[in-house]
């Protein structure tokens, strides 16, 4: 279960293949999401912390693509309602099989923590369990465009009175000017936390394909489509933001 420091685009690759959340990636992931995504670990703190304020007791709260756990860890720690369960789940076989170790060895580090389920699979077809909480970090930009309303659709109505969605994405700015400008800073966070020219590259042409970001203005006007009444964002650092949508 050790991590490894993330050089999986420090050499010249004559083919840029898609990226994929495949065992190469599992192994360096922790160290890669560090240093490529601005206040993450905040991102991931808070959630928990946020949740806490949400979750209702024998209710569900939801880590919908939730790669390693980082979110489940968090909602674990703080989440003290009576009855609360975490579902998670990823479509990485990887992902799945080595999250299942980490919460295993956060279970033997601390006592009475929320039972937790951790499933393989799309969420695009999750029968979704009466919840309090849904926390979706740095997913739904993986998902098909075209399939972003209904799945929010869904949520929304499985999410129970008082609770909340919680969703991290990386933005895409509507003014060219600002987009650039934010671009540039983000590769300035990147090339400050030791990745080479050559790695900033190779990543983006990698990612480029898969992960389809939307503007803060994309994000409010579907989420209030699926039914949210109200969308308010709680953190951005750089091009990364989190935002609270209430039912």
């Amino acid at each position: 279960m050790t991590d490894q420091p993330d050089r999986l685009f420090s050499q010249p690759q004559p083919q840029i293949r898609d990226f994929v959340f495949n065992e190469d990636v599992v192994r360096v992931f922790p160290d890669m999401i560090k240093r490529s995504v601005p206040g993450y670990p905040t991102i991931v703190e808070n959630i928990g912390v946020l949740a806490a304020e949400f979750a209702q007791a024998n209710s569900a709260l939801y880590d919908l693509g939730c790669s390693l756990g980082a979110v489940t860890q968090s909602l674990r720690r703080h989440v003290k309602a009576d009855g609360c369960r975490v579902i998670a789940m990823d479509n990485s076989t990887a992902m799945v099989e080595r999250c299942r170790e980490y919460l295993h060895a956060q279970d033997s580090m601390f006592q009475e923590l929320l039972p937790v389920e951790v499933l393989e699979g799309d969420i695009l077809n999750l029968a979704f369990q009466p919840a309090s909480l849904v926390a979706m970090n740095f997913t739904l930009q993986f998902i098909p465009p075209q399939e972003r309303l209904g799945l929010l659709q869904r949520i929304r109505q499985a999410l129970l009175p008082g609770g909340a969605l919680i969703l991290s994405e990386k933005l895409r700015f509507e003014d060219d000017s600002q987009q650039a400008l934010l671009t540039d800073l983000h590769i300035a966070f990147k090339r400050a936390n030791g990745y080479s020219e050559l790695e900033i590259a190779q990543k983006r042409s990698a990612i480029e394909n898969v992960m389809k970001p939307d503007s803060f203005e994309q994000h409010r006007e579907r989420l209030h489509a699926a039914g949210f009444s109200q969308v308010l964002p709680w953190f951005q650092c750089i091009n990364f933001a989190s935002l609270i949508a209430l039912p």
